[in-house]
């Protein structure tokens, strides 16, 4: 006999047997008891948590005919013939191969239809949320006003894809995540009906991994059961998953705590030896980082029962780093695992990524307690200090910002200057930067006028040479040339700070030597820094001036002053001519 997939054998084949869902089953229960079940439901929630199993088990229980009760019996004919899916008036669509309007418009002419072989129609539409607007528009009127014996069940793992009007012609289930505990529990039972020997760790662990998926957990349970035979022990799974146990884990943190990136690296390397993916690694590690956070942060929770086997142990590796570091850590973990999905050598940047943490930890890394001296802890003294820079960096930008108002640009916002992002000492912005007057005498030069017009090309190069870069230097515009430097202003820091980069500062000049025909060096400062010093070099508002008429001959006859007159007019128009009598 050909082996049936565990989790299609221990389907549910009644309420009683869900795992999980409780508020679901007796609801609907409920309303069978009462005969004031409803004409559509809505099924949502994540993958494997029994959207489709539920529907299935309602098809029976209102078309039972020893029913309609609570609980399907299995054993009439309409239920066999449901679960063996040879009913004609019990019909499952999957929404993804039938999302036209055409599909839908076949069932609405159905529909009318009395049932010939139970007592209800039912149509159960799985992944609703593939179906086009046009048939979402064609089910509306069908699903609000169906023939009383037609039921719709939809189920959906994204029902904010759903119009608004679909939901509301429905009574709404939210499935949720089959907790760990129920999860373990059914993986035991199968184990003892299958005469399989497994480790409560290794059944632990199998429920972590499905993330509260029950259909997942038999799969992986399944697979588990065909590498190792009648017994499952942890390190098989941990072998068929590419997972890595909770030890090799804290050795790997305890050498990025030491700052010992040879050994963190051999340790990967070992990781790779095995089979394991760098991107897996890096997934486990995010997680295991996660959890010692949650240690540090809520301990006692139930979300780390649920996830941690051994909390004593994770909240004694815990204590050796600060929050703070925990958080930063994940921060760097997230954005080299980001990077690692347009990468062509994924081990790489997970190296990488490790060498950061260890940089960052001899920063960071801090105990929980005091010292026995009584002092402060290191990571206390260390949120004071940050403290008291912060608030020193506020009065510098207060005296900054006061400083541009009255005419005066500070050192450190020079055009030739490190990013803004570092302020100037005090004394430093005592005086007015000469070469900021160069630039802003820079804008009536020939040559700028040239920059602006052919600064799109600039783009467009530089786009060709490397997209990411493109996409921080459209954030600035050129605002003058002096000499053989382009002044580019930016509206954002960040922005402006990774075109001053090194690699990318010389990607642009080379873009602007291609374009231009001639070297340019990339200078930047911030647009509102600019824009202040611009409006301060304006000229104050004169009296306008008035056009005079004198005659080269001052004896010329009326008629004459008349043609100079209208010469006058035409050339600049009566707005700006002013005639005055001698």
């Amino acid at each position: 006999m050909a082996h049936i997939a565990l989790y299609r054998t221990w389907r549910p084949q009644s309420f009683h047997d869900m795992v999980g869902q409780k508020h679901i089953v007796q609801t609907l229960q409920n309303s069978l008891r009462e005969g004031r079940f409803s004409h559509a439901y809505l099924f949502s929630g994540p993958r494997g948590t029994g959207k489709t199993t539920t529907a299935k088990i309602l098809a029976k229980a209102v078309n039972c005919l020893n029913g309609p009760g609570v609980e399907p019996c299995n054993e009439c004919d309409a239920c066999v013939r449901i679960t063996e899916g040879t009913v004609m008036d019990v019909v499952e669509i999957d929404a993804a191969s039938n999302r036209g309007v055409d599909e839908i418009r076949d069932i609405r002419d159905k529909v009318k239809y009395a049932p010939t072989e139970v007592r209800q129609k039912v149509y159960i539409i799985d992944e609703v949320h593939m179906l086009t607007t046009e048939a979402f528009n064609a089910l509306l009127k069908t699903l609000e006003e169906p023939p009383a014996h037609v039921m719709f069940i939809l189920a959906t793992t994204e029902p904010h894809k759903l119009p608004a009007t679909i939901i509301s012609r429905c009574q709404r289930f939210d499935f949720r995540r089959v907790s760990l505990e129920e999860q373990v529990e059914r993986l035991r039972q199968v184990c003892a009906d299958e005469r399989i020997e497994c480790d409560d760790d290794a059944l632990a662990f199998i429920a972590r991994l499905s993330d509260g998926g029950m259909r997942d957990a038999l799969s992986l349970l399944d697979q588990i059961i065909a590498f190792s035979g009648e017994r499952v022990t942890y390190d098989d799974v941990l072998s068929i998953t590419g997972g890595m146990a909770s030890d090799q884990f804290e050795r790997l943190v305890m050498a990025i705590q030491d700052r010992d990136v040879g050994a963190a690296l051999r340790l990967i390397d070992t990781f790779m030896q095995e089979g394991k993916s760098a991107d897996k690694c890096m997934e486990s590690l995010i997680y295991y980082f996660r959890d010692l956070l949650m240690v540090k942060m809520v301990p006692g929770s139930q979300a780390l029962t649920e996830r941690i086997l051994d909390v004593k142990r994770f909240a004694e590796v815990a204590q050796r780093f600060s929050a703070d570091a925990l958080i930063a850590m994940i921060d760097t973990l997230n954005y080299y695992q980001t990077e690692m999905k347009y990468s062509v050598q994924p081990q790489t940047l997970l190296e990488v990524a490790l060498m950061k943490l260890c940089s960052q930890a001899g920063a960071s890394s801090a105990s929980a307690g005091g010292s026995s001296t009584g002092e402060a802890p290191a990571s206390e003294r260390q949120d004071g200090v940050v403290g008291q820079l912060m608030n020193r960096i506020q009065r510098l930008e207060e005296q900054l910002s006061q400083l541009l108002k009255q005419g005066v640009a500070p050192a450190a916002s020079s055009p030739v200057s490190g990013p803004s992002s570092r302020p100037a000492p005090a004394p430093a912005v005592t005086k007015k930067i000469e070469k900021l007057d160069a630039y802003l005498q820079g804008r009536d030069d020939p040559a700028f006028r040239n920059v602006v017009q052919q600064w799109s090309q600039v783009l467009g190069r530089v786009k060709e040479l490397k997209i990411t870069v493109h996409a921080w230097l459209v954030d600035g515009e050129p605002v003058s040339v002096h000499e053989s430097n382009v002044l580019v202003a930016f509206k954002s820091a960040m922005h402006r700070e990774t075109t001053e980069k090194p690699a990318n500062k010389q990607l642009i000049e080379q873009a602007l030597a291609e374009v231009y025909g001639q070297p340019y060096r990339l200078v930047t400062m911030m647009l509102r820094d600019w824009k202040a010093a611009a409006d301060q070099a304006k000229p104050a508002d004169g009296p306008k001036e008035e056009l005079q008429l004198i005659p080269e001959d001052e004896g010329a006859s009326g008629g004459a002053k008349e043609e100079w007159i209208s010469e006058a007019i035409q050339l600049f128009g009566e707005d700006l001519v002013k005639i005055k009598e001698d």
